[in-house]
């Protein structure tokens, strides 16, 4: 039984998987979600695979799940949770740009999207919510969905937009510095496969090389402030 803020009256607590490439990161999550009386991080993980382990070992009844991970994405483990067990609701909490990844996240199965530079208790708000089973996006995001809703979908100035999911997962990572084969072996892909995607990219962005598309994919990743750490860790 719960309270209307979704806090459990009894000494059972909810239970939070933290997902995160960063074991600082995890630690300081961990320690706020741990002050809170009704909240318990289970566990820890920092990709995919370890991710998905970790939740059939735990049974979490919330993911907080960072889009960048070791290997793998978080877009991809959050599909991945979604077909394995429905119940577990999925939060993702990133630096990345809400506006092009909030409504990716929701379609992959989340149920909401906080970024790591609100304050901690903005993300303890987000859990309680999802865990009363509503979205939680940001009031700036949310009023921008129902714009749309109302007003008809708007022409994206950015061509990035019309990339599919694993299009902007291989982008983000070219214009980290990452090599064909390193990101191929961090998104268990095919070198091959990883090729045809960046065909892809250049064709939906019109670009005419090789060379256009890296210059363009690091001037993005620049220009949204994306640090090595907040990315991955570059090209090691």
């Amino acid at each position: 039984m719960t309270t209307s803020n979704g806090i459990r009256n009894h000494s059972q607590k909810y239970r939070v998987l933290l997902v995160d490439d960063h074991p600082v990161v995890r630690r300081g999550l961990a320690e706020v979600i741990s002050r809170e009386p009704d909240l318990e991080a289970c566990g820890e993980a920092s990709d995919v695979l370890e991710a998905l382990r970790e939740t059939e070992r735990t049974n979490p009844d919330v993911v907080v799940v960072d889009l960048t991970l070791k290997t793998g994405h978080g877009l991809e483990l959050i599909e991945k949770l979604r077909s394995r067990d429905p119940r577990i609701k999925t939060l993702v909490s990133s630096m990345h740009d809400e506006t092009l990844f909030a409504e990716r996240v929701l379609r992959a199965g989340a149920m909401g999207y906080v970024s790591k530079q609100e304050p901690p208790e903005m993300l303890v708000a987000a859990i309680r919510q999802v865990l009363r089973g509503e979205l939680y996006l940001s009031p700036r995001m949310t009023s921008r969905l129902l714009h749309r809703v109302v007003g008809g979908a708007p022409s994206q100035e950015d061509p990035v937009h019309d990339l599919s999911n694993r299009e902007i997962e291989v982008y983000e990572m070219i214009g980290q510095g990452l090599t064909i084969q390193q990101i191929a072996t961090r998104l268990h892909l095919s070198p091959k496969t990883v090729e045809t995607h960046r065909e892809k990219i250049k064709q939906k962005l019109n670009l005419k090389s090789s060379a256009e598309l890296n210059r363009r994919a690091v001037q993005w990743v620049l220009e949204r402030g994306w640090t090595a750490s907040e990315t991955g860790d570059g090209a090691k």
